[in-house]
Parts: structure tokens; C-alpha cells; sequence
């Protein structure tokens, strides 16, 4: 499975449906397969732009939200709950959906810093990404 289709849309635009799929996405890869017991609804998807990587039938692969400044970081703005289904790893979408949002962001929110929140063993992914 490649060749997802990406797409922006802020959360008032997000269907019923996107917004079941996106957090159903980030309970399967942070809850179950991470094993990260935190409150993912934290209430700053409602000031969130939401990328999304769909496949042929529609379905969300892979997310992102992306933050203005001040949500989650003071003086800068953020990108985070980065989430890749199974099917979708190990086939460079990781690497799209990733260079998909910062161009969103950049967009969004011109000229302004970003923070990139992920987990530990990313990071280096991260720094490779965006240098």
C-alpha cells in the first residue's frame, strides 16, 4: 500500500468520521502498541489543524496535528501526535507524511519556529527529517 493521498482540514472540518478514524489511529499506536497511558483527547485538537494520510478506500493510514504557537509550546509552533498504521510503515509514508505537515505548517503559520513533540526513539528520524 503506497501512494496516500494527504490532506489538511482544521477540526471544525474534520467529518464525524475522520475524527473516529484519527483517534482510533492513535489508541492502536499509542495506547496498544506503545503502551502510552496518557489523555490523548487533551483539548488541543479542537485548535489543531489534522493531516491526514488516506488510502484508495478512504481510510486514514497515517496523522498529524498541527498547533499554533502558545498550545503547546510558548513560542513556537508544534507538530505532534504523529501516528503510521502498520500497513504503512517501512515505505517511506513516514517520511511524507512528515514533510507533508511542516509544509502545512509553514504555510498556516509563516516564519514561525517549530517544536516537533515525539517519542524518544524517533528523535533521530526527526533530526534527519528536518535538516
Amino acid at each position: 500500500m503506497t501512494n496516500l493521498k494527504y490532506y489538511c482540514t482544521s477540526f471544525e472540518n474534520l467529518t464525524n468520521f475522520e475524527l473516529y478514524q484519527i483517534m482510533r489511529l492513535r489508541q492502536e499506536v499509542f495506547i496498544v502498541e506503545q503502551n502510552c497511558a496518557y489523555l490523548d483527547a487533551d483539548g488541543k485538537d479542537l485548535h489543531a489543524y489534522h493531516v491526514m494520510g488516506k488510502d484508495g478506500k478512504g481510510d486514514i493510514q497515517c496523522c498529524t496535528r498541527l498547533l499554533p504557537e502558545g498550545i503547546s509550546y510558548a513560542g513556537f509552533t508544534s507538530i505532534g501526535r504523529v501516528a503510521n498504521a502498520s500497513e504503512v510503515r517501512g515505505i517511506g509514508e513516514g517520511r511524507r507524511l512528515m514533510a507533508y505537515s511542516i509544509q502545512k505548517l509553514n504555510e498556516l503559520y509563516p516564519n514561525m519556529p517549530v517544536k516537533i513533540g515525539a517519542q524518544q526513539y524517533l528523535k533521530n528520524f526527526m533530526r534527519v527529517l528536518v535538516l
